[in-house]
């Protein structure tokens, strides 16, 4: 059994638990937090003509399955960018998509739609997930697919693919997805596989959270 470190960050009062599946889990709520997952990317990319693996959905829907196991959460809330595009709708990916939320009927699923959502399409009705455009209030948090502070709570969001830089001795040094707590917003790392890195800007007081592998630890 591979051995798993999480790490809890307190944000308005509420304990948040990061997961190193690049998940986010706020236990009083029972609810997961997944940014990115850009399902149907790989699809996308073959469509184009571009020789990638398949079965990465596959993979993601494993991760799913663990997270669900290991919290019993009754909720996932997708953080925008579920989907990447409109050539990435395959057949194949819906056809494990749907046996996956058949066995996991009692879950409730809800997407905040992204900007490759809007082009990409909702998921088929047989998903049954619930669809809304951000933002979408949880109270005390505002559910967001891009990084933007709101009046009315602390914004949890997507978009970016935070990663940050870690350097070692001789020279050495890697990049790593990372959770990102600022003073208004937080954003996670992508959820997907061949989504990138994007390094993250730090001011006083932020916090950043980075994932090696199964183990979530506190850079600042």
């Amino acid at each position: 059994m591979i051995s798993r470190t999480e790490l809890t960050a307190t944000v308005r009062g509420e304990v948040l638990t990061l997961l190193p599946e690049r998940a986010l889990f706020w236990k009083m709520q029972g609810t997961l937090f997944i940014a990115d997952p850009h399902w149907g990317k790989a699809a996308t990319f073959r469509a184009g003509g571009i020789p990638v693996p398949s079965g990465t959905t596959d993979e993601s829907i494993a991760r799913l399955d663990a997270l669900l196991d290991r919290t019993s959460a009754d909720r996932i809330i997708f953080l925008g960018d579920l989907l990447h595009a409109r050539e990435g709708r395959s057949n194949e990916m819906f056809a494990s998509l749907a046996l996956w939320r058949e066995a996991r009927s009692k879950v409730d699923l809800i997407l905040v739609r992204g900007n490759h959502d809007k082009s990409a399409g909702d998921p088929p009705a047989q998903l049954r997930i619930q669809c809304e455009d951000a933002p979408y209030s949880m109270m005390p948090f505002v559910l967001d697919h891009h990084p933007r502070p709101h009046r009315d709570g602390y914004v949890l969001a997507g978009h970016v693919h935070p990663g940050i830089r870690i350097y070692g001795a001789g020279r050495q040094r890697e990049r790593l997805p990372c959770f990102y707590f600022g003073k208004d917003v937080a954003i996670l790392p992508a959820f997907g596989d061949f989504t990138g890195l994007a390094d993250v800007g730090l001011a006083e007081g932020d916090r950043v959270y980075a994932i090696a592998d199964s183990t979530v630890l506190q850079i600042v």
